[in-house]
Formats: C-alpha cells, sequence, structure tokens
C-alpha cells in the first residue's frame, strides 16, 4: 500500500504550535522515517532545545530566520526570507523525505511590517505544497495561517491562548519550556 502524504497545520494564538509538531516529529522518527525540521523565524544566532534534541536524533534542524520582526530591520529579514524560501522549495522537492516540518511558515507568509510577496510568494508557497512528491507528511506551524493554506491541509488545528503566564504573570521566556 503506498503512503499518502498529509498536510498538518498547527496554527492560533495559544502556545502549543511547535510543541505539536516536535510531537509528530518524534513519532515519524520512532517509525524509522526520514524527517527534516526548518524554522522560518528562528535565528542560528540562538539555541533551542527543540535544535539541541533533535539534532541528537539525528534530525536535519536548519533555523532559517533572523528573529522577530522588530529586532532587525526589513532588509535583513527580506534576504533571510528569500534564502529560506530557495532552499526550502527544493526540499519540498526531496522524495527521500517522509515528513518536512515548516516551523512558523505561517509567521513569514502573515508579516505585514514590510513588503514579502517578492520574496516569499503566496502562490509559490502554495504551488510546492501542492506539487511536492505524494509520500511527503508535511507539518506547517504559525500564528495566522492563510486560508490558502488551510485549504489544502488535510488536518488543521487552531490552537487558542485560555491562560499564559507571559500576559497574566508578566513571566518571561523560560529555558525548555519557550525555547
Amino acid at each position: 500500500m503506498t503512503r499518502q502524504g498529509m498536510l498538518l497545520v498547527y496554527t492560533g494564538e495559544g502556545k502549543g504550535k511547535t510543541t505539536a509538531s516536535l510531537g509528530v516529529t518524534l513519532r515519524a522518527i520512532g517509525r524509522g522515517m526520514k524527517v527534516k525540521y526548518f524554522q522560518f523565524i528562528k535565528s542560528p544566532e540562538r539555541t533551542y532545545g527543540e535544535q539541541i534534541a533533535l539534532r541528537k536524533l539525528g534530525v536535519e534542524t536548519v533555523q532559517l530566520g533572523v528573529g522577530f520582526t522588530w529586532t532587525k530591520t526589513p532588509e535583513v529579514h527580506r534576504e533571510a526570507l528569500a534564502k529560506a524560501w530557495q532552499l526550502v522549495k527544493k526540499e519540498l522537492q526531496d522524495e527521500t523525505t517522509d515528513l518536512l516540518v515548516l516551523d512558523e511558515l505561517n509567521n513569514a507568509l502573515a508579516i505585514t511590517r514590510f513588503p514579502i510577496e517578492d520574496v516569499l510568494a503566496l502562490s509559490e508557497v502554495v504551488e510546492a505544497i501542492q506539487n511536492r512528491p505524494k509520500t511527503m507528511h508535511l507539518v506547517i506551524t504559525g500564528r495566522s495561517a492563510h486560508p490558502s493554506i488551510l485549504a489544502l491541509a488535510d488536518l488543521v488545528s487552531t490552537i487558542e491562548a485560555t491562560k499564559h503566564y507571559y500576559a497574566e504573570q508578566d513571566v518571561q521566556a523560560m529555558k525548555g519550556l519557550e525555547f
């Protein structure tokens, strides 16, 4: 029986989208699948707990971004997004990959602080998703998933924020919980 690749989208304002993608990743690794994990916003200048763990498990893990949109100039972000998309577009054609995770792609596509359509065109993303190998599972995470991405998805989970210590208790991001 030939496997059909699924598109899973984790979106919403709540905490847990990346965590959900990591759960799928662990299951796939446990089943001997080849997994690649790409993060669109997180910067290679920082270290993240999931990055450390996934590399220990032999998963190719790449941080493609330069951080939050307000931490660098639009030009720096645009350049990172352009490079990220060129790399990921090739990865979306790799027939040897069983599971490809595009963490925070939704966030990247939702940027409005500066123009991105010329470096990360939604139409190109949709086309690349549709034309990926038929057996490749794809996970896309991030807030504000575009309706075009949602329409393609086989599964959409919207994670709501009911309560979070950032807002209620003014607690900063904690190592091991957020990064």
